[in-house]
């Protein structure tokens, strides 16, 4: 009975959250619709975050489609596995990419990995204009997860296009909680998601990404 009640509980507050979260969100996507365009290529891992972009910019009616690349992360045939699966929920095409002659790559800050990610985007997208986006949020202590960087290599970007390709970070001043909050809002699939820095299955439950799940209680 307890458990049950607990439950209860969690759920009601759950849906409060998901409640406030929705009312809230034009005001807090004021600067993100800014930026709006046509066509978006989201940086996919297969986790959270950068599910709940992807559909936040298909409601926004923008033509979204996703970019996986493996740079020898050690997580990669799971991340591979889980993106698959949400590209198919979510109704997008996913291109992939590969690094080869990568040394392999263990849980923990990697240095330079979104700016790579970002400029190998650009590349593979030979030019066209539009959206980058990344699914990063408040909390992260990486410089590369950070509105400095976002600032910083966006502003590369726009110069290398001549302003015809933003860098975007919708969930950037939003806690994890509240991007859990609008992901389980939206209906999207938590199952399918993957987010283990060490790529074991089961789940290492060690890792950063292994902790922030286990808060979030998913």
């Amino acid at each position: 009975m307890n458990f049950l009640r607990l439950y209860a509980v969690r759920r009601a507050c759950q849906a409060f959250a998901c409640f406030k979260l929705s009312s809230t969100l034009p005001r807090r996507l004021a600067g993100f619709m800014g930026k709006a365009s046509n066509a978006a290529t989201v940086l996919m891992s297969g986790g959270i975050d950068s599910t709940a972009c992807v559909h936040l910019l298909c409601s926004r009616g923008i033509d979204v489609d996703g970019l996986f690349i493996d740079h020898g992360q050690a997580a990669a045939q799971q991340e591979a596995k889980a993106v698959s699966a949400l590209a198919a929920h979510l109704g997008i095409v996913v291109r992939r990419a590969g690094l080869s002659g990568s040394v392999p790559i263990g849980p923990g800050e990697i240095p330079g990995r979104n700016a790579f990610l970002i400029f190998t985007a650009l590349l593979l997208n030979g030019g066209r204009s539009g959206l980058l986006g990344l699914g990063l949020h408040a909390g992260t202590p990486y410089y590369d997860c950070s509105g400095a960087f976002v600032t910083a290599i966006g502003q590369l970007v726009a110069e290398q296009t001549d302003g015809k390709v933003s860098v975007v970070a919708p969930f950037l001043t939003w806690p994890k909680q509240d991007v859990y909050d609008y992901f389980v809002s939206a209906g999207l699939p938590i199952n399918a998601t993957y987010s283990c820095e060490a790529g074991t299955d089961p789940i290492c439950g060690l890792c950063s990404s292994c902790r922030d799940r286990n808060i979030l209680g998913c």
